[in-house]
């Protein structure tokens, strides 16, 4: 992940955006902030208000009520400022078959304006990044999917663009297409582009972002890593430990332990659940280690995002 600098400005800005659908709030009142640099996922069940999101961010939809800003610039008032710092990349986008690779990047670098050297510079440098320039005279209708996603990658971000919304862009995907998709977005990030990406592949999602939003129902839920979105809901960590003897005194010493809310013996092991943060469960193994107790492995569950997916959302479509 980046360590990044700290920022005083946000790169993307929702201010209490709402978007209804006649009686449906397909998002209400979602606010939250993603600085340069930063991989920003996006989860939530199918009709949760991810896409209607990205849409307004890019200029495709009009919010209800709120605002929502790209580099300063509002979605409402100044949408061509937007667009021009913006590259958006939806579920699902289509390709012009009758055309190859070079022609169809070419094609909207000059949508975007550019001309000369600087477009020259942009189509190579896409087709570089993407690695499509071994393939830029082939037929579009040739590609695999795994080089049409490149694609469409390379079109939303050949006028290099400060932010990208990737809505899905893993779907149907083989693993190594899906890997390698990963490591161009995090080596964009590492250069100070901003990246919003959704996808169901939550796996996907927790190895490369920066920070999550979690969404149900248009509401959002959770915001933060991972990890922050552990710790605020205050739940019990899974610890387990094996020793080199003396495994029952331990064990009573633990059940007595105010932090520890239950525990158990498994052998030579010790499995117990542990109130509080990851500094909670380092001042637990301190305090064991410095009692005199010979510590083999100490071995601490960290949850994942599917976990966290599962506590914090309840399944309710609207």
């Amino acid at each position: 992940m980046n360590i990044h600098v700290a920022q005083t400005e946000p790169v993307i800005e929702l201010r209490r955006v709402h978007r209804f659908f006649n009686q449906t709030k397909a998002v209400n009142d979602v606010s939250f902030d993603v600085y340069r640099g930063q991989v920003f996922g996006f989860i939530g069940p199918n009709g949760a208000g991810k896409t209607t999101t990205m849409r307004i961010l890019a200029t495709l939809d009009s919010p209800s009520y709120g605002d929502a800003l790209v580099d300063g610039f509002s979605v409402v008032n100044d949408p061509d400022l937007v667009r021009r710092r913006l590259g958006f990349m939806p579920d699902g986008s289509s390709l012009y078959a009758n055309m190859n690779c070079v022609e169809y990047l070419d094609f909207f670098a000059r949508s975007y304006g550019l001309v000369g050297r600087e477009r020259n510079d942009a189509l190579r440098r896409t087709l570089s990044f993407t690695g499509l320039d071994k393939i830029a005279s082939k037929s579009i209708t040739g590609l695999s999917k795994g080089m049409r996603q490149r694609l469409s990658l390379g079109r939303a971000m050949i006028h290099r663009p400060s932010v990208l919304i990737l809505d899905e862009p893993a779907n149907g995907l083989d693993p190594r297409a899906r890997i390698e998709l990963r490591h161009l977005i995090r080596q964009l990030a590492s250069e100070g582009t901003t990246v919003l990406v959704s996808s169901h592949i939550l796996t996907e999602l927790a190895e490369m972002c920066d920070q999550v939003g979690i969404i149900e129902r248009g509401k959002l839920l959770a915001v933060g890593s991972v990890a922050e979105i552990y710790n605020s809901m205050q739940a019990a960590s899974q610890v387990r430990m094996r020793l080199l003897g003396r495994v029952e005194e331990l064990l009573g010493v633990l059940t007595t332990h105010e932090e520890v809310s239950s525990v158990l013996r498994k052998g030579d092991w010790i499995q117990l659940e542990l109130r509080g943060d990851d500094a909670a469960q380092a001042s637990l193994l301190r305090w064991i280690v410095s009692s005199g107790f010979d510590v083999l492995e100490y071995v601490s569950h960290r949850e994942s995002l599917e976990d966290v997916f599962m506590k914090v959302t309840t399944g309710a479509v609207q």
